[in-house]
């Protein structure tokens, strides 16, 4: 039976989801419930299309040239792309057969597996989410706990697999003084980022919350502003 898998999106000339021009796939699927969320209509695994393994090759071949010529690749995003975990196995050997660079953007929410043991030897680089370095806070922004996200760091680090590590900067609750000090503590025994992006919160995705019938939960926190994230970027102590 051929591969298919749920999908959300495609954007074929992608420049900040992983090194050089790439080629992003988003898949639907997720079990976090994060409330400035700018994909809300991604959570629903069967709100996708399907499209099989070798639709989407043929998609991806007509970009190759971008990615030989910007040292860039395809990216895996979603959702969640843990969710179907499978299918991007099988993408990921395929694209590693013709020389394309991977990229798999995960908020490593799920617990390890060995299907994702299996992913991860095929994955380039890993764009890892980290919502909040504090449980509890974690908990309450996305409605599940972080244990697993720093489990999958501590994974990817010990297995030498590269990582970028981003945050999303919202105000009132992610830009806290402690909580950021926490997070450079965490990670100042790891070997294997290459890049700490902040990245500033926005509320340009709160129309698809309303065409969802859905009340968006942060409804009064204001964007980030430049300053906000340049003053993360001091503290985590990022050039």
């Amino acid at each position: 039976m051929e591969q298919t898998c749920k999908l959300h999106s495609i954007e074929t000339l992608g420049t900040v989801d992983g090194p050089g021009i790439r080629f992003v796939i988003f898949l639907t699927g997720c079990p976090l419930k994060c409330k400035y969320c700018h994909n809300r209509d991604t959570w629903n695994l069967n709100s996708g299309k399907d499209i099989t393994l070798d639709e989407l090759l043929k998609k991806i071949l007509k970009s190759k040239p971008y990615f030989e010529v910007s040292g860039g690749g395809v990216t895996v995003s979603g959702g969640e792309p843990l969710v179907q975990t499978k299918f991007v196995t099988e993408l990921f050997k395929k694209l590693k057969e013709l020389n394309i660079h991977t990229t798999l953007d995960t908020s490593g929410s799920l617990p390890i597996t060995s299907d994702i043991e299996e992913l991860l030897k095929y994955t380039d680089l890993v764009l890892l989410d980290i919502k909040h370095i504090d449980n509890k806070k974690c908990i309450e922004l996305t409605g599940m706990p972080n244990t697993n996200t720093l489990n999958f760091a501590k994974y990817l680090n010990e297995n030498n697999i590269p990582m970028w590590i981003r945050q999303v900067l919202v105000p009132q609750i992610t830009d806290d003084e402690n909580d950021l000090l926490k997070l450079k503590d965490f990670l100042k025994n790891f070997n294997n980022i290459t890049n700490i992006e902040i990245l500033p919160y926005h509320n340009l995705g709160k129309f698809k919350w309303t065409n969802l019938g859905v009340k968006y939960p942060l409804e009064n926190i204001p964007p980030a502003t430049p300053e906000d994230v340049e003053r993360a970027k001091k503290i985590l102590m990022i050039k």
